[in-house]
């Protein structure tokens, strides 16, 4: 497996004393711009990729005799080859299919009858993916056309699992999509003791379809650029993190910035609002920017409710925004790059360039 794409976990802020002062501002729908790096949405009706057709292993693997799992398992495996291995052993984490080890079958078993009740809520929400497909398609286009030496997956599969598994993760042959993570906000055990331990409000209010797409394609992104930011000063994981999110303004040009960055319409609101006041902060309050301390660091890059130290409409991971705000300033000084040789920029680069400086 090339790699699996966890959920990010909750980050545990300190305050900081802020001496910086924040507009209160009215809560506003920002005015989205769809548009590529020069200003202009490209053509991508001439990139030939093959249609996507999402496999539904969800299915296949539910429609399993618990009683009879075992020849289930191995028939799956020849109808899915491509996947049933990663799902048992990665995804379940039970170990290969083997005659010799019966832990992935007693593994399978009790997963598919402990998670019956789930199958059958997404079922509802999920008899068809024809829209998501279409959705794929485009993005697959919009990342060959910006990455064209770039392999697509071979195969899109759709299939249920554990709730702390991922919501989307790469295989060496597949892009796979994990539904449980995408049941909607109110599903029952999002709300449950357990669910708010794993994910609380503040990230489970993004389990909805909308995030699918853009989450299948931001995958894609970090398999393209692996994230380079760890053990790297907090400016240069700022931009790196931001980046992301300036790639995904290139992946995604119809779709709305909180469905690109997560954030709330009222959290890009404040954020655009007190644009020079968050980068003030960070420049007069006492914050070493080339700092690699990880307690400073996760103040202000991760999943977060908030930062702490900033008004509460602040929102957490302020740090990817500044940086995404960064990147806007020296992608548009240097419109001659292509996305690619932006993203292949030290991120120490294009921050000296940007001479970034909001009023």
């Amino acid at each position: 497996m090339k790699n699996l794409l966890p959920r990010t976990s909750t980050r545990v802020t300190q305050p900081i004393s802020l001496k910086v002062t924040f507009a209160l501002v009215a809560l506003s729908i920002l005015t989205v711009s769809s548009c590529g790096h020069n200003g202009k949405t490209p053509d991508i009706s001439g990139v030939d990729i093959k249609e996507v057709h999402i496999e539904r292993f969800d299915t296949a693997f539910f429609s399993l005799d618990s009683n009879n799992i075992e020849p289930g398992l191995y028939r799956l495996s020849r109808q899915y080859p491509y996947f049933t291995g990663d799902f048992i052993g990665n995804i379940l984490g039970a170990g290969p299919l083997s005659d010799t080890s019966r832990l992935a079958f007693l593994a399978a078993r009790q997963f598919l009858v402990s998670y019956l009740p789930v199958k059958d809520s997404l079922e509802q929400q999920y008899q068809r993916l024809d829209w998501l497909e279409k959705e794929l398609t485009k993005g697959f286009r919009f990342v060959k056309y910006y990455f064209p030496h770039y392999n697509l997956p071979q195969k899109v599969v759709a299939y249920i699992g554990p709730f702390d598994g991922p919501g989307v993760a790469i295989t060496s042959y597949a892009l796979a999509i994990g539904l449980q993570s995408y049941a909607g906000r109110t599903f029952s055990f999002y709300l449950s003791g357990k669910g708010q331990d794993l994910y609380p409000l503040y990230i489970s209010r993004r389990f909805e379809k909308e995030y699918i797409n853009a989450n299948c394609l931001s995958a894609l992104a970090q398999d393209i650029f692996p994230d380079s930011s760890e053990n790297r000063p907090l400016i240069e994981q700022m931009i790196i993190k931001g980046r992301y999110w300036w790639l995904a303004e290139r992946l995604l040009p119809d779709a709305p910035d909180s469905i690109r960055t997560g954030y709330t319409e009222s959290q890009l609101s404040w954020c655009s609002s007190n644009e020079g006041a968050v980068w003030k902060f960070f420049l007069t309050s006492g914050l070493d920017l080339y700092t690699v301390d990880p307690d400073i660091i996760k103040n202000y890059i991760g999943e977060a409710p908030r930062t702490l130290g900033m008004p509460d409409a602040a929102p957490g991971n302020i740090g990817a925004w500044a940086g995404w705000q960064i990147v806007k300033k020296y992608a548009g000084d240097h419109s001659d790059l292509t996305p690619e040789e932006v993203m292949r920029t030290s991120p120490r680069e294009i921050f000296e360039k940007s001479k970034y400086k909001p009023k």
